[in-house]
């Protein structure tokens, strides 16, 4: 999945286990997995450009440093109950819960990023749903009109 002039590691993701696919006009492009992985495995070691700036499909290793994977892990979807965590000092990927042969690999943004490229509504569906994605250390930008929007939809709801 990584271009040929990334040094070549046998962890890196390949084409066989997995592809970045569109899930939907509302989510984008995911990655699907094409290989069963049980709790705890490594899925795969990543790579990609380090950057000092926040991108849509950059993840924060640290403060002001992020890695900008366009090839693989900038495409995972977003979940308040992720199936995948990512140990961004190692730049590795570990499963949390067993991943089945069709399903996209899903991080919890807020998990690796102080603060989001941009903040979102969340449509993961999950039992934990958080509703509205920040960063970790972020407040919700209440000015935002997505935001808005958001909220007359959660009080039309209750």
């Amino acid at each position: 999945m990584y271009p040929s002039h990334f040094e070549y590691n046998p962890l890196y993701p390949n084409a066989n286990d997995f592809k970045v696919v569109r899930k939907d006009d509302t989510s984008g492009m995911g990655v699907v997995c094409y290989k069963s992985f049980a709790k705890g495995d490594l899925i795969a070691v990543i790579a990609g450009e380090i950057i000092t700036d926040i991108r849509q499909h950059s993840l924060q290793i640290k403060p002001g440093v992020h890695l900008y994977d366009v090839h693989f892990s900038g495409y995972f979807l977003h979940s308040c109950s992720p199936n995948v965590m990512l140990d961004m000092k190692n730049l590795r990927v570990y499963a949390t819960r067993a991943i089945t042969p069709g399903d996209h690999l899903l991080m919890d943004y807020a998990q690796t990023e102080d603060v989001l490229f941009k903040q979102f509504p969340c449509s993961c569906g999950s039992k934990q749903c958080r509703g509205w994605i920040t960063g970790k250390k972020e407040q919700i930008d209440e000015e935002n009109p997505l935001y808005r929007e958001f909220l007359s939809i959660k009080e039309a709801v209750v």
